[in-house]
């Protein structure tokens, strides 16, 4: 263990303590209110300290930066939650947390083992559906904001364990974990600042991430989204989850909660999407270029099944090794975006600016696939004294370096 990291996490567990009692909460209501209004960090701090003092004024700041920053994925919620930076960046986000514990607790279990709680948003979100929880970190601060968020919550249930998730799967047996029916597990993929992109350096690594879904069929685990596909166990589902245009989880369903080989979910506030396949479905078929470019979701492209939805609208890909279709027409379809494209033209710079300042084009948003060109900078090299607009696409288009200029279906 070292010393000082000992040290620095004692203080902060001393830290939120004292924020959990009547005069911290006064303490983060005011460093809430002088946010709200705009204050800047120094003299926000300055008033603080002078209000609240200096021991709660620096860390009442801090818990409320992280609150405002929270308050996107959990609402009002977040207004009663505790974070640091390093817990918010891997939270749970609470519609998310909801959707996986509803499908946890459906294979009809009553204790789950939250194993590396984090802040314990997952622990949560389990406790609300009705679960009984083990929240499980060796982190003091993880176990400690836990602790705090669970109360805050006026959750009960709730057991909070210093315990190795590693020893704790090796001891796994009969189904069960650290005395649970089932289980979540969510490695950390960060150290020392970094991402680890090799599973086998994530904390657990990956041989306790194959060992818990073996002997723990009820599991659900949190991995990276660009998990290479041969990784994923033979029997579990691998899913990938979008919202906004972006992936933001994937996931390991074990044995006993899997139904299909692949999926993909897009959600999009009240609303879900699936796509699934019990096998792979291979590619989607390579074409011409038509009048129109479909942009699809990242979810469905890291789940391999693409194809899926390409074939039910008549689409094709530009290219094999790209993740852009065309077709006759717009698409109706949530995976894809769509584009109308008014020219399909070689990549060349100076033809390209060329060709926009002949159609009035002066402000560009530039996409790319399958090309090093920089976007921001392309884009500003393509700014012109013209009042049009146009997305400028850089890609490959049947193994040749291309440019389609298109408009915006919904600009």
């Amino acid at each position: 263990m070292d010393p000082d990291a000992d040290e620095q996490a004692a203080e902060t567990v001393r830290q939120l303590r004292a924020l959990a009692t009547p005069e911290g909460t006064a303490a983060l209501s005011r460093a809430a209110a002088l946010l709200a209004a705009g204050t800047d960090a120094v003299a926000a701090l300055t008033r603080l300290r002078a209000e609240v003092g200096a021991e709660l004024a620096g860390p009442a700041w801090g818990i409320a930066r992280q609150r405002d920053k929270a308050r996107p994925a959990f609402g009002s919620d977040a207004d009663r939650l505790f974070f640091t930076g390093d817990t918010l960046e891997q939270a749970a986000r609470a519609a998310l947390a909801d959707r996986r514990a509803g499908r946890l607790l459906a294979a009809g279990v009553g204790s789950v083992a939250d194993l590396g709680c984090a802040s314990g948003t997952d622990t949560i979100a389990l406790a609300r559906a009705g679960a009984r929880v083990v929240a499980v970190d060796r982190d003091p601060v993880a176990r400690e904001l836990t602790r705090l968020n669970a109360a805050t919550s006026g959750l009960t249930g709730v057991e909070v364990l210093d315990a190795d998730v590693v020893d704790l799967v090796a001891d796994a047996s009969g189904g069960r974990v650290a005395g649970c029916d089932a289980a979540v597990l969510d490695p950390a993929r960060r150290a020392g600042g970094r991402r680890q992109l090799d599973p086998d350096r994530w904390s657990p690594p990956w041989s306790t991430v194959t060992a818990l879904l073996d002997r723990v069929p009820v599991t659900v685990v949190k991995v990276a989204p660009g998990l290479d596909h041969d990784r994923v166990p033979g029997g579990i589902e691998a899913e990938w989850v979008s919202v906004g245009g972006s992936i933001v989880e994937a996931l390991l369903w074990g044995r006993g909660l899997s139904t299909t080989w692949r999926r993909a979910t897009l959600v999009r506030e009240d609303l879900c999407w699936e796509v699934s396949a019990d096998e792979d479905p291979g590619p989607a078929d390579v074409g011409p270029v038509r009048g129109w470019l479909h942009e699809p979701d990242p979810a469905l492209i890291r789940s391999g099944l693409m194809s899926l939805v390409a074939a039910q609208g008549g689409a094709t890909l530009v290219d094999p090794t790209i993740a852009y279709l065309t077709s006759d027409g717009p698409s109706g379809s949530p995976w894809l975006r769509s584009y109308r494209i008014t020219d399909v033209l070689p990549f060349n710079l100076k033809k390209l600016r060329a060709h926009l300042r002949t159609r009035g084009v002066g402000r560009v948003v530039v996409k790319k696939r399958g090309s090093p060109i920089e976007p921001e900078a392309l884009a500003r090299q393509l700014r012109g004294p013209g009042s049009d607009s146009a997305v400028v696409v850089v890609t490959r288009v049947a193994g040749a370096p291309t440019v389609l200029v298109c408009e915006p279906l919904n600009p």
